[in-house]
């Protein structure tokens, strides 16, 4: 059977439903239409918001919103909203706040805020004649964009630099205009590309073909810092001193094998994801340019490092962060804008301190976890209850069941036997 469709995008939101559901559920049609719907928003205005963020919407999906409190950065008291679905993480995060605050908090600087666009084209001509040209076109092209950056300028940012790169060694004819910019509170992504078009549509000519003018998620010059210290006697672990060495000694391990690596890093993005989509921002650019960042030096290493020495236990990460805190679901999200405000309107620096401190805290829960106790132990405790209502477990079978585990390591099939046997009983307090 043939199941594509023509025109799709022209139908209202009923009749897509109605499409989905005959074509993909003819044998359960009334149930897949009713989840769909299950999850509208109940106010038409919300929902017709939502409806608008994306093109043929058909329902929500929505992921937990959680608050990790206690955070101190720089002397200041955060809750620190997050997003997500994993288990363990908010719990994990909120454990770390209250263990560093007690510490002295979190540490936390922008060491710079540069964003990067780029004109790709090819030149077949003479070198010498090409640069030549950029240096007699280069004044133009700041002019070209002044509709654009005006606004921009008023608030400090702009354009920063235009460079010509040759990068004829990698590709043949391949040339680029490297473009920085500042976009102080915006993350920037529209004032960019627009900018890139409008000077690619100046700088081309009958030798030059541009083949493309985009932004770059990669960004080595927007960077934010976040660090946490004491001294070694201070960590509130048995053999504090022993901890301090495996610990410094796993993330050693994150920087000598990618392997490692990369599950190394996952987990600080676990805690930088959450809050970046709590707060309305791009998480996929932020994925794509922390990872890149990690493997700058010509292999992937951890983006978080670790020093003991003189009895003092550091650890910090820099990571690169494009957030911005005004424009796109920044004003439109109902959540993103309550986040933010949760998080006291935070400017773009801000925000960059307080993810790249979550990110950090997540990491230090990992691999304490994993120095120590192991991490299977707290990640199986909070994914107990998922176990539980995948199993559809009333509440007097949970209540059992978490008593039971209290003490006892959880396995999805132990937690199935345990559940199993309860059938057709009535549960007791263990």
């Amino acid at each position: 059977m043939n199941k594509r469709i023509s025109g799709f995008s022209k139908l209202s939101k009923e009749e897509k439903i109605n499409w989905v559901t005959s074509t993909y559920f003819s044998n359960n049609e009334e149930e897949a239409t009713y989840i769909l719907k299950k999850y509208w928003n109940q106010k038409q205005e919300l929902q017709q918001l939502h409806d608008d963020f994306i093109e043929n919407t058909v329902s929500n999906f929505y992921i937990p919103y959680g608050i990790a409190p206690n955070f101190v950065i720089n002397d200041k008291d955060y809750a620190i909203p997050m997003a997500i679905e994993e288990s363990s993480v908010v719990a994990a995060a909120s454990l770390v706040a209250k263990f560093w605050g007690e510490r002295g908090g979190f540490k936390a600087e922008v060491l710079s805020t540069q964003k990067v666009g780029q004109i790709h084209f090819i030149y077949k001509g003479d070198k010498e004649y090409l640069n030549e040209y950029f240096a007699e076109m280069l004044p133009k092209l700041h002019i070209s964009v002044k509709d654009i950056t005006k606004n921009m300028e008023k608030r400090g940012g702009g354009i920063i630099d235009i460079e010509l790169r040759d990068k004829t060694s990698e590709l043949d004819n391949y040339y680029q205009l490297h473009i920085i910019f500042e976009t102080k509170d915006s993350m920037g992504a529209n004032f960019i590309n627009s900018c890139l078009e409008k000077i690619a549509n100046t700088f081309k000519s009958e030798q030059i073909d541009i083949v493309m003018s985009i932004l770059s998620n990669y960004l080595p010059n927007c960077i934010a810092r976040a660090e946490v210290s004491c001294k070694v006697e201070d960590l509130a672990v048995d053999k504090p001193e022993l901890f301090a060495q495996k610990f410094e000694q796993a993330v050693a391990i994150a920087n000598a094998d990618p392997h490692r690596a990369t599950t190394h890093n996952k987990g600080i993005m676990n805690g930088i994801d959450a809050v970046v989509l709590a707060t309305g921002n791009d998480f996929r650019a932020i994925e794509a340019g922390a990872h890149a960042y990690a493997a700058h030096s010509g292999t992937y290493k951890s983006l978080s490092h670790c020093e003991v020495k003189d009895g003092i236990f550091r650890f910090w990460i820099e990571i690169p962060l494009a957030l911005g805190t005004i424009g796109g679901l920044t004003n439109l999200h109902p959540l993103a804008k309550f986040s933010l405000d949760l998080l006291q309107n935070p400017s773009a620096r801000e925000l960059m301190e307080i993810v790249a401190v979550a990110g950090l805290a997540q990491n230090f829960a990992a691999l304490r976890a994993l120095t120590t106790s192991g991490i299977q132990k707290g990640h199986m405790k909070m994914h107990l209850t998922n176990i539980l209502n995948g199993l559809k477990a009333n509440r007097d079978q949970v209540t059992y069941i978490l008593n039971y585990f209290a003490d006892k390591p959880v396995t999805h099939s132990e937690v199935v036997r345990v559940f199993e046997g309860l059938k057709g009983k009535q549960p007791k307090a263990d």
